[in-house]
């Protein structure tokens, strides 16, 4: 890399930004816009727009056939399938969670007057750490929720057997994970039940959503009366339950959506391997590494090594906001240092902290063009040629 660069042009020095507008991690791919509109003059006619419609029904169906499960429950959101399963499954006590994972979970956990207990990470796959679980699990545990994050899966046999010889429930996050595998099976029949994401950022959405899959018969019937305030039959209340439909217009987004899985999965892996064609020669820069057989590939996920890059991560971040490209850190600072109402934890999470403070995500998914991939390489190759002096311009 030949250094010919001023500082002067980047919008940190008052240059004008590389991008006219914001490009945000993982924008939503957009529906084929004539099949959603045909279907939603179907809800129109039907004058059906929620309560286990025909559209949930029917997605219901076509996702458990997918993923190869025998049920899935579809909420109006990830956070509220979680509580479905909180619910129906009665789990109460201590829960064992990474740190690493998206707050709503021990924010939910903390809602249900559970403690979460806070786990620490695998160095490699930055899912659950099976050794400190164990070690973490005591006589009020009731249950283990692991993240398959990024879309990889967790040590799934390791997890149940130790669920297994603990006498406790094992839950799996999926919401990264949809279209994933594991030894050649797509996630969501695992533990005793999944539960995903559907809001638009994933790489299946529908427009905002979410399901839990089992294998479970029993378990899936309980789900339904919980998302519908417990009822069963017309107007007879069996338990506590809340409401979690999904909508018919969400549904309709998401049958769309099925149809074309296949491009998005073909897309969202061709950006990943142009951007990892592209980074490759950017020193301190490190791309996660996807098997494109298992993964979805829709997170492009950056470790930051500063003695190399010469900038740590945040003031990184801060000069791409800056260009208008929207990189994130994520999980910042582990949900174990965040403010909650209760949980627990080891004084430390190393692996969780180090990664914490490491990690970034750049625009990635089905919807980011070719163009901007380059472009947002060449804007960080550019980053690590002024390092130094963008370094001390920022110092000031």
């Amino acid at each position: 890399m030949n250094k010919k660069i001023s500082i002067e042009q980047f919008a940190i020095s008052g240059g004008k930004p590389f991008f006219e507008e914001k490009r945000h991690v993982n924008k939503p791919s957009t529906p084929n816009k004539q099949k959603y509109t045909k279907l939603i003059e179907q809800v129109f006619q039907s004058g059906v727009y929620s309560n286990n419609g025909p559209l949930v029904q029917e997605l219901e169906e076509k996702i458990a056939r997918h993923l190869g499960v025998r049920h899935c429950v579809l909420s109006n959101n990830g956070t509220l399938a979680l509580a479905l399963l909180l619910i129906a499954l009665d789990i109460k006590g201590h829960v064992i969670v990474p740190s690493f994972t998206f707050i709503s979970t021990p924010h939910l956990l903390n809602l249900f007057g559970i403690t979460p207990i806070f786990c620490d990470i695998d160095k490699n796959s930055h899912n659950l750490s099976i050794q400190h679980c164990e070690a973490l699990v005591s006589e009020k545990t009731t249950a283990i929720i692991a993240t398959h994050l990024w879309g990889i899966a967790c040590n799934v046999e390791g997890l149940q057997k130790l669920a297994d010889k603990k006498g406790v429930q094992l839950v799996f996050d999926a919401s990264h994970s949809f279209g994933c595998k594991t030894n050649n099976q797509y996630i969501g029949g695992n533990g005793i039940a999944e539960f995903f994401s559907f809001h638009a950022t994933k790489f299946f959405h529908t427009f905002e959503g979410g399901c839990i899959t089992t294998n479970d018969t029993v378990l899936a019937k309980k789900l339904k009366e919980v998302r519908n305030f417990g009822f069963i039959g017309y107007d007879k209340v069996a338990g506590l339950g809340i409401n979690a439909k999904m909508t018919e217009v969400c549904a309709a987004a998401g049958l769309v959506n099925l149809t074309s899985l296949e491009q998005t999965l073909k897309k969202t892996q061709e950006n990943y391997l142009l951007y990892k064609e592209h980074l490759n020669d950017i020193p301190g820069i490190s791309l996660i590494r996807y098997d494109l057989r298992e993964t979805n590939s829709h997170y492009i996920v950056l470790t930051i090594n500063e003695d190399e890059f010469g900038l740590k991560r945040d003031k990184i971040i801060e000069i791409l906001h800056k260009e208008n490209v929207i990189a994130r850190r994520y999980f910042y600072p582990g949900c174990h240092k965040m403010k909650l109402r209760s949980g627990s934890s080891e004084t430390r999470l190393a692996i969780t902290e180090t990664l914490a403070d490491k990690i970034m995500l750049l625009p990635g998914g089905a919807s980011i063009t070719e163009q901007d991939i380059l472009a947002v390489c060449s804007l960080l190759k550019k980053i690590y040629l002024c390092s130094d002096e963008l370094g001390e311009l920022m110092a000031l």
